[in-house]
């Protein structure tokens, strides 16, 4: 059976992960997290104090730490998704912090920072039968990806998302800052100069605000069949 890309954009906290996760294992494909990615890189900068204190990436100092920062995924027998590793240090809770989505943004629009993450993403997409999300995949990554869908939903709802997402882990959450900090995000995604967060011209548009789990699984599963028959 023929294999293809599939890539997943769209704005923080709609699900993208998830069901990107969820359909690679459905269809036998290899998922890949591209946030999981920017946020190790983040993690790694928050680490060895990389960021001024009003939150701006000293860039020149990272970038000479980009050759000491390696990123891996191993898959976990017992989820049945790939975990994120960062110098060979499982991180997956760690990445998924506060501290670590409220810096992740200007990390991810410092120019080197995606040219070396990209190369990486685009290296793990030559033979195809792959699943990637993230914010540039169907515009910079592969842009001839057979198949582009561009996630969105409203800000309230991926707020209460992300709330409950750290609650169920018992991480602490306060909703308002959970709020402000999606808000920023979408903005600071959507404006930066390299790969800006924007959908493809042939990106199917998926607006999960009001859809239950299996229904948007239902829909993707129908999005991929029709890719395959193309």
């Amino acid at each position: 059976m023929k294999k293809i890309t599939i890539a997943i954009d769209g704005y923080s906290s709609c699900g993208k992960s998830t069901m990107a996760k969820d359909l690679a294992k459905e269809i036998g494909y290899v998922y890949v997290d591209t946030g999981a990615m920017y946020r190790s890189v983040t993690l790694y900068a928050l680490r060895h104090q990389l960021f001024e204190a009003d939150g701006a990436v000293k860039t020149e100092e990272l970038q000479k730490e980009m050759k000491n920062i390696s990123i891996s995924f191993k898959f976990n027998e017992t989820t049945g998704r790939p975990d994120c590793y960062l110098n060979g240090e499982l991180v997956e809770k760690e990445i998924r912090s506060l501290e670590v989505s409220s810096h992740v943004s200007p990390i991810a629009a410092v120019p080197f920072v995606r040219e070396a993450l990209v190369e990486q993403q685009q290296k793990m997409g030559e033979d195809k039968g792959i699943v990637m999300d993230g914010r540039d995949i169907g515009t910079t990554v592969f842009p001839n990806a057979e198949l582009k869908i561009f996630v969105t939903a409203s800000s309230q709802v991926r707020a209460q998302r992300r709330f409950d997402e750290l609650k169920e882990k018992g991480m602490p959450a306060d909703f308002d800052a959970i709020l402000k900090n999606v808000e920023e995000r979408d903005y600071i995604d959507t404006h930066r100069e390299t790969s800006p967060l924007r959908k493809a011209d042939d990106a199917i548009t998926l607006d999960n605000s009001n859809m239950t789990i299996p229904e948007q699984k239902a829909w993707l599963m129908e999005q991929y069949q029709k890719a395959i028959e193309k």
